[in-house]
């Protein structure tokens, strides 16, 4: 006789067999999760795992939001696409889309291009129970912690460079946030990137794979199992270290927990450009900008240059840059990572 639930009541269930039959998820997490919406910001490695665990467990509503588009480079580590996704220029949430709405028909996949600021995070925070981070930049950190904070949603941060990263599960008004662990970001250039130390796509699994089963407590009604502790993994020297929350000190004392301060989500700090990890690109944003029409930006480059188009992005190679143009004028200059000459190339083919 078969011990394992029953879904006779409920075919949505049969899918889902195996990971009911572990107890504290049970039938009752299930119908949790399936009723559940998560954001995840960011599908590129990170993203990417989150988003194809979080699938295949039946989150029942995943908004992924990403404004980046694929490269070659990319599949070294970021498990959801092809070299068919690559060649046809495709967004990275649209190819996410694509392949997980084949890989769970049941649940809801909601695509988004657009890079994450002050202006939208609101908006695309409404409604969900759960936020991953699946960025790779201090600046939409402390955002994302911001508005977290903000709106009262759980969150998980994840970082990895190298063959290390970290995992950090904030409660808001239960646990220390991001802001009372690293009071600032970083300086420019004191950090690692991708350029500098590389990165192994192992670290990425296990980094995304933890951060995926603490966003399942907490969408399953388990938020007390949640991890306490900032966790620090090292797969290249075999090291596991987990840092205490309370050894940080008191929240009383944070701007953010306590002062009820969100200089990120009021947009008094951080800013609208960014030099892109291991792509040698600076990417320029425009809140706030009219649309663009891609038809007639590609008829204008081919003047000047190769041009390539789809129905989200126009690409074009001129001299020694690609610059590709989203259709709320949003760009990633490629070929440098001097912000100044990025804008330069923006304000002499596409236009101020």
């Amino acid at each position: 006789m078969s011990n394992e639930p029953s879904t006779n009541a409920d075919p949505r269930l049969a899918r889902y067999v195996r990971q009911m039959r572990y107890a504290p998820i049970g039938k009752q997490g299930q119908e949790k999760l399936l009723a559940s919406r998560a954001l995840i910001v960011g599908c590129g490695a990170l993203g990417s795992v989150l988003a194809n665990t979080l699938a295949r467990a039946g989150v029942g509503h995943l908004r992924i939001v990403d404004r980046d588009f694929l490269e070659l480079n990319n599949l070294q580590r970021q498990v959801l696409y092809d070299e068919e996704d690559v060649a046809a220029g495709l967004p990275k949430a649209i190819a996410a889309k694509n392949r997980l709405d084949k890989i769970n028909s049941q649940i809801e996949i909601e695509a988004i291009v657009a890079d994450v600021d002050a202006a939208n995070i609101s908006r695309l925070m409404g409604g969900v129970d759960c936020l991953v981070d699946g960025t790779d930049n201090f600046e939409t950190r402390f955002l994302l912690n911001d508005a977290a904070l903000k709106f009262k949603v759980p969150w998980v941060y994840g970082g990895c460079i190298g063959a290390e990263g970290q995992v950090l599960t904030i409660l808001p008004g239960q646990t220390p946030c991001l802001r009372c662990l690293m009071p600032e970001p970083p300086p420019p250039g004191t950090t690692p990137t991708c350029d500098s130390a590389g990165i192994l796509g192992t670290i990425i699994g296990v980094v995304a794979s933890i951060q995926a089963n603490e966003a399942l407590k907490i969408l399953s009604g388990h938020s007390e199992a949640t991890s306490r502790t900032w966790n620090v993994i090292d797969l290249w020297d075999n090291q596991l270290r987990q840092i205490k929350l309370d050894s940080f000190g008191d929240r009383s004392s944070c701007p953010t927990c306590s002062g009820r301060e969100f200089p990120w989500l009021e947009a008094k700090r951080g800013s609208h450009t960014a030099v892109l990890c291991g792509r040698n690109s600076v990417q320029l944003s425009f809140p706030g900008r009219e649309p663009i029409s891609l038809d007639q930006l590609a008829d204008k480059l081919a003047a000047v240059g190769s041009v390539t188009k789809n129905r989200y992005l126009v690409r074009a190679a001129i001299d020694k840059f690609q610059v590709t143009v989203f259709p709320d004028g949003r760009a990633v200059i490629g070929g440098t990572e001097d912000v100044a000459e990025a804008r330069t190339v923006y304000a002499k083919y596409v236009g101020n």
